[in-house]
């Protein structure tokens, strides 16, 4: 026997009908700190990778890809 249920809603509905807390004003905080800290660079090469690294979900190796991306974007003549 196979059953099929198809449920059609956002990503905000499916997330308040699971009751998961709304985390849009933090993120955008997070974000926006973010951006303005790496506009003034202020923000240390060190403290960029240790949150790559929190947000990499494969370690390592998404810490390594990361890291190229960066290097090639804030390579001289990018």
């Amino acid at each position: 026997m196979k059953i099929s249920i198809e449920i059609d809603c956002s990503p905000e509905e499916a997330r308040r009908f699971m009751g998961l807390p709304d985390l849009s004003p933090l993120q955008d905080h997070y974000v926006s700190q973010l951006q303005k800290a790496m506009e003034q660079s202020t923000i240390s090469p060190d403290t960029l990778q240790s949150m790559v690294k929190n947000w990499a979900p494969m370690g390592e190796a998404s810490t390594a890809m990361w890291r190229q991306m960066f290097d090639q974007a804030t390579k001289p003549g990018s």
